[in-house]
């Protein structure tokens, strides 16, 4: 009990302080006329584009309720699409607070609300997050063919920005070799149960088993192109909401696709690292966009590239807590055994 509170800390504690790091980073970085700009950019911004991407955004969150459908079906499960759709913006709140904890309480949420089994849409949400990383690499491929040299540019200054910011060489605090025990740690103790806790093995098996129904559901769902067509509708939906909004300040709405695209990438990583993107989110994205400023902006380039930044974030972030909210209230608690 004692080391799985002391996992939850660490894995929701360590990546919320790199978030706020980053967020001191993100403000220290200007001088006082830079954040002078900065909260001109965020009073003066045109929010009609703002409102158009938080739809969009909206959008997306629907398109995947119906179809998380197509792959629950061929395991015998109809559930309502309000259901699911609660269930996904549960999970998105989740995340904010523990990383990737999301998946498991929007399979937990849908069990309490019709009694799907947890390890079965586990798989379903496996398959989906699998899909999505394909769709992500094929952004990533257009992206790279469209501005390779912007890419590469973008990512030594990056590098050279933060590179030492967590490096063990100069007496800074050798995280990385904490999550390294922390993992070993986990392995072993997995280990110990598989091999010599018989309860636990079937227990896993059984999960297992259950995983794998739900990953090849994507194969043997009855509309694979209604999928398909969802899958794209999603992925558009994430584009457009996030290009949207640079045409909400003056001396971002001449961007060039490829920097806009560059911007989503740094933003879909920024999610990675910290909870909900925290920090670097708007972080990594200000600095793509501060990079395509410059030659035209340069004395508000950073200024306005963080206030993008931040203004996608933030708006984005403050719409996915409103919607998880209302779920966590709507989704029916009635399921029983």
């Amino acid at each position: 009990m004692l080391k799985k509170t002391v996992l939850t800390l660490v894995k929701t504690v360590l990546p919320l302080l790199l978030g706020v790091y980053l967020f001191w980073v993100f403000f220290s970085g200007m001088d006082p006329k830079a954040k002078e700009l900065f909260y001109q950019a965020l009073l003066e911004a045109n929010y009609f584009w703002i409102i158009l991407s938080l739809m969009l955004g909206f959008a997306a969150y629907l398109s995947r309720a119906w179809r998380w459908g197509y792959v629950l079906e061929p395991l015998g499960y109809q559930t309502p699409f309000w259901h699911r759709y609660h269930a996904i913006l549960i999970g998105y709140i989740v995340n904010l607070t523990i990383p990737r904890a999301g998946e498991a309480s929007r399979s937990a949420m849908l069990y309490r609300s019709d009694g799907v089994p947890f390890s079965s849409s586990f798989g379903t949400i496996i398959a989906e997050r699998a899909v999505d990383l394909v769709m992500l690499g094929l952004v990533a491929l257009v992206t790279a063919m469209l501005g390779w040299g912007d890419f590469v540019t973008i990512k030594e200054q990056i590098q050279s920005q933060f590179g030492n910011a967590v490096s063990t060489d100069k007496g800074g605090f050798p995280w990385k070799y904490l999550i390294y025990g922390i993992v070993l740690s986990g392995g072993v103790l997995f280990a110990y149960l598989v091999l010599f806790k018989e309860g636990f093995r079937q227990k896993f098996k059984d999960f297992v088993s259950g995983v794998l129904k739900g990953v090849f559901s994507i194969f043997t769902c009855g509309k694979p192109l209604a999928y398909l067509f969802h899958t794209f509708l999603i992925w558009l939906s994430y584009i457009l909401m996030f290009a949207l909004p640079f045409y909400s300040l003056d001396q971002t709405a001449d961007v060039p696709f490829a920097g806009i695209l560059l911007g989503f990438i740094a933003g879909s990583l920024g999610i990675t690292f910290t909870n909900g993107g925290i920090g670097t989110y708007p972080l990594l994205v200000g600095m793509v966009v501060t990079f395509y400023l410059q030659k035209d902006h340069p004395t508000d380039a950073q200024a306005v590239g963080n206030a993008l930044g931040l203004l996608i974030w933030a708006t984005q972030t403050i719409l996915m807590i409103l919607l998880g909210l209302i779920s966590l209230w709507l989704l029916p608690k009635n399921y029983t055994e």
